[in-house]
C-alpha cells in the first residue's frame, strides 16, 4: 500500500491509500476531515481511482473522479483535484514538501537588477540539477521600481518622479503589479521549486499553497495573516504584500513575494500611477493606506524579521544555508546588463 496526503489551501486534509498491481490501482481508500454529501459518494470516489495507471497525471485523475460523481454531490473543504493531488503524491507524480531538500540563501546586498536576474539564473540552476530547490531573500542598495512582465511602463510609472528620486525601472519575468523598492523598505523572497510540488493545482491554489509557510512565519513574529485570492497576503490591519509566479518549460516554478516593511507611501504614490479603479477594487479610499508596514505590527527590525523567516522555514523543511556561487553572481550580472537594464526589454510594453 502507498499513501499520499494533501492539505487543501484554506480547506481540509485529504489522505489517499492505494494498492497497486502491475502498476495499476486495484484498491483505493480516501479519507480526511472533509465533508461529503451523500455519504456513499466516498465509495464512488474510491472506485474512480481503481484502474488508474501509476503513470496517470493529476489532471486525468481529477477528471476520472469528477466524471464519476453523481449530479448534486457536495464536496466541502476539498474537491476532486485535491483527491487527485493526494493520489498523485502516492503514485509519485506529485511531490510533497517533505520529499524535497532545500537550499536557503539568506539576505545578500546586491544591485536590485541582479536580484531580478537571479530569479532566472537560479531557476536554470535548479532545472539543471546544479542546485536544490531554493528559497532566497533579496537585499539591495539602491532604489528601484520593478514592474510586472506585462505592465505598461507609462501606465504604471511616473518616470519623471522616479528620476527625481534616482529610481530605475526594471521589468521582471513574472506577471503581477509594480514593486516600489527602496533600501530597507520591504521584505522580498523567491522560492524556486519543481513543478511536481504544485502538480494538478490551479494557479490560485498554488499561490496559497506555496506561501503556507510564510503565513506561519508571519505568525512567529506576531502578525496574524491570511491569503486573499488571487495573490495577496493580508492582516487584520490591511494588505501586507503580494505574490507573483512563473512556470518554466523546464518544469520549474518560480514564486516570489514582496511584503511591505516601512514604505514611504507618499513617495510611492508619486512614482507609481496607482489608479482609482485599482484602489476601489480593494475597498481602499486612500493610496497611502494600501500597504500596512510590518514594522508597526511587529516592532522588529527588518533584518530580524528576515532572520526569523529563515529560521521558520528551516524548522519546517529539510534545508541547508548556502551562498550564491561565483558563477551564479556572474550570470546575474551578465543578465542584468544584457536584459534587465536593456531598454528593449524594459519598454517591450511601452
Amino acid at each position: 500500500m502507498i499513501t499520499g496526503e494533501y492539505k487543501t489551501p484554506g480547506g481540509k486534509l485529504v489522505r489517499v491509500d492505494l494498492t497497486l498491481k502491475d502498476h495499476v490501482v486495484v484498491a483505493a481508500s480516501v479519507s480526511g476531515d472533509f465533508f461529503l454529501e451523500p455519504d456513499d459518494a466516498l465509495g464512488v470516489i474510491n472506485q474512480a481511482l481503481v484502474g488508474a495507471s501509476a503513470k496517470m497525471d493529476t489532471a486525468t485523475l481529477a477528471a476520472r473522479i469528477e466524471d464519476a460523481l453523481p449530479p448534486g454531490t457536495q464536496l466541502v473543504g476539498f474537491d476532486a483535484n485535491a483527491v487527485a493531488v493526494a493520489a498523485g503524491r502516492a503514485l509519485g507524480s506529485a511531490a510533497g514538501w517533505d520529499g524535497l531538500k532545500f537550499d536557503v540563501i539568506p539576505p545578500v546586498v546586491l544591485p536590485p537588477a541582479w536580484h531580478v536576474a537571479l530569479d532566472e539564473v537560479i531557476a536554470a540552476e535548479v532545472a539543471a540539477g546544479r542546485r536544490r530547490p531554493t528559497l532566497r531573500f533579496w537585499d539591495w542598495d539602491e532604489p528601484l521600481v520593478v514592474i510586472g512582465s506585462f505592465q505598461s511602463v507609462r501606465n504604471e510609472v511616473d518616470e519623471a518622479a522616479a528620476a527625481r528620486y534616482g529610481m530605475r525601472v526594471v521589468r521582471r519575468i513574472t506577471g503581477g503589479g509594480a514593486m516600489f523598492m527602496e533600501p530597507g523598505n520591504c521584505v522580498t523572497y523567491s522560492l524556486v521549486v519543481p513543478g511536481s510540488l504544485v502538480a494538478g493545482m490551479s494557479y490560485q491554489a498554488s499561490y496559497a499553497f506555496l506561501d503556507q509557510w510564510v503565513i506561519g512565519a508571519l505568525a512567529s513574529v506576531g502578525v496574524t495573516a491570511r491569503y486573499l485570492p488571487l495573490n495577496d497576503i493580508a492582516s487584520d490591519a490591511g494588505k501586507i504584500g503580494g505574490a507573483a509566479q512563473r512556470r518554466f518549460a523546464t518544469g520549474i516554478v518560480l514564486h516570489h513575494v514582496t511584503m511591505s516593511y516601512d514604505i514611504d507611501a507618499d513617495k510611492m504614490t508619486q512614482v507609481l500611477r496607482i489608479g482609482r479603479e485599482k484602489l476601489s477594487d480593494k475597498g481602499i479610499a486612500s493610496a497611502n493606506k494600501r500597504v500596512d508596514p510590518m514594522r508597526s505590527q511587529t516592532g522588529m527590525s527588518r533584518e530580524a524579521i528576515m532572520h526569523a523567516f529563515v529560521d521558520h522555514f528551516m524548522g519546517l523543511y529539510h534545508s541547508r544555508l548556502t551562498p550564491y556561487s561565483s558563477q551564479e553572481l556572474a550570470g546575474a550580472q551578465d543578465l542584468a546588463n544584457s536584459k534587465f537594464t536593456n531598454p528593449e526589454w524594459t519598454y517591450r510594453v511601452p
